[in-house]
Order: structure tokens, then sequence, then C-alpha cells
């Protein structure tokens, strides 16, 4: 099925500077009349990032290990991701309608666009931060096959526009270190791919602690295993296999590639390594921030 112009590789659209999918820069109005529930979970990240890894880890504790619940819709369906709206597709905020407390609620969003509510009702928020190189190159990918970013053109060409913050949600150097901050007034768990990727079992923990919601030691073995990226790519509820082709074109990427950090290493090149380290460390100058880019 071949898409009509107006739908496939639109235009980003900035909002207040800050470029983002064009569909889903039209719905941020809707965000306006979002109500929130004092039970609400906010998983929040920049693309690319670990999100629905935590997601599906949120929604085991949730039902209790039950694998069959975790099957009763894809992912993007049991968690409703706010921002959301593509033609032809119900949007998040109309996936919300429908989804019972307690709910989980997904964003991309920069701190700047994020609707106030969430934050004047103090609602809980898990955070996913990844080293900057692994997510350019995921990101890469994702663009490639996700028809609803402009066309990504070359490597080179991409990891320009990343460290400039001139993709689809702008600069990751802002995303990271604004939700960073965030938690000194917010209830924030900041997270760490590669943490979750070194002890899966440690940061669950974590997770369950900070929502409150223990589990036996039985069902969490089982959350790791069924949570594992081997598990996740296979599973249709969570590797997003059941969108659309002409939307996500998984013949050209999986939308689950590969999940390993250092794989940037498979990407760059030493010249543009270099480039990036020596812009890397001009930008988090001064930030408390520390991530590892390989294990």
């Amino acid at each position: 099925m071949e898409l009509s112009p107006d739908t496939s590789r639109p235009p980003v659209v900035r909002v207040n500077g800050i470029p983002l999918i064009k569909y889903f820069a039209e719905n941020l109005g809707a965000l306006e009349s979002l109500r929130v529930q004092p039970s609400d979970l906010l998983v929040s990240t920049y693309p690319k990032s670990g999100t629905t890894w935590v997601s599906e880890i949120l929604d085991m504790i949730y039902q209790g290990g039950d694998l069959e619940k975790c099957q009763r819709a894809p992912v993007f369906l049991r968690v409703p991701f706010l921002e959301f709206s593509i033609p032809g597709m119900p949007s998040g905020m109309e996936t919300l309608k429908d989804t019972p407390s307690p709910r989980l609620l997904k964003t991309h969003l920069p701190l700047a666009l994020l609707p106030k509510v969430l934050l004047d009702q103090k609602v809980k928020v898990i955070y996913i931060a990844r080293n900057a190189k692994d997510v350019a190159v995921s990101y890469y990918h994702f663009y490639r096959m996700a028809k609803v970013h402009p066309d990504p053109g070359t490597w080179e060409t991409f990891l320009e526009a990343f460290k400039a913050g001139q993709v689809c949600y702008g600069s990751w150097y802002q995303h990271v270190q604004d939700w960073w901050e965030l938690r000194k007034q917010q209830p924030v768990l900041y997270l760490f791919f590669e943490d979750i990727k070194e002890d899966p079992k440690r940061e669950i923990r974590k997770i369950m602690e900070f929502i409150d919601q223990p589990v036996s030691e039985e069902i969490l073995d089982r959350i790791v295993q069924e949570t594992s990226f081997k598990k996740m790519k296979q599973n249709p509820m969570t590797n997003y296999s059941s969108v659309p082709s002409h939307i996500m074109d998984h013949e050209v990427s999986p939308f689950m590639r590969k999940g390993t950090p250092g794989d940037w290493k498979n990407h760059f090149t030493v010249a543009q390594n270099e480039l990036f380290d020596v812009d890397y460390a001009e930008k988090m100058a001064g930030s408390e921030l520390h991530f590892r880019t390989e294990l």
C-alpha cells in the first residue's frame, strides 16, 4: 500500500522552537484536556531509550506477572502514548479514555512541552535515559522505518542533525538534563538504560519500591525473563509488528533492532566519534549526569 504524499515523510512542525512529528505537533492542543488520576504513572524518555521495555516491565508488575493479561493488547494500547496521533489510528488521548486505573501513560515530550497538569498534580514519573551515541544510532534506524518522520538522509547527515537538536523532540542534551533537574521538585525515578541492561532485577526492584507494588521473587524472575530483549522482539504485543507497514516498515529495520549498549561503534567513524566527544563535552559541561557508552 502506497501512502499519499500528505501522510508519508511529512516535514517537522516546530512548537516553541522544538521540532516534532507533524501529526503529534497538531495534536498537542488535545492534551490540554488531560485529566489525571492519583494513581497515574508517567513513563518518560527521549525516543529510543527504553520506553517500550520499561512500559512492559511496569504492566507485568501491575498484572502480577500474569502473562496472559499482558497479551491482552499491544503495548501502545496498554500504555497510551499521550501525544500520539497518526491518520487512521486512534490517538493517545482516545486510547486513554478506555484505559482503566491504575493507568500507565507514556510521553517523549521535552519538559517544556509537557502538559502542566502532570506537574501540578505531582504525577509520579519514571524517566529512562540512554547514552547519546546509542540513541543517535537507534533513532536513525527508527527514522528510516517509521514513515511519520522526515527522510533521515544519510547517517552522516542525521548525526549532525541529532547533535544540533534538529531531530523530532529536539535536543537529547536538553531533554535528559531538564528531566534530571525535575527530580528536585517532583516524584521522579530516574533510571539508566545501561543499568537495566546490566542488572534488570536490581533496577526492577527500584521500580517496585517507587510505585509501591511489591511482587514475589518468583514473579520478579518471570518479569526479568519475559522482558528480555530476545523475548520482547519475538512478542507481537511488544514489537510493534501489528502497526501497518505503511506506517512502520519492519523490512527496512525492525522496531526492536539490537538493544545493545555499544552498538554505536558499528556506525561511528573515528572522526565522527572524536567530533561527537568534543561537542558532547561542551553541551554537558557542569552536568551531574554520567553515561556509560558500553558495558
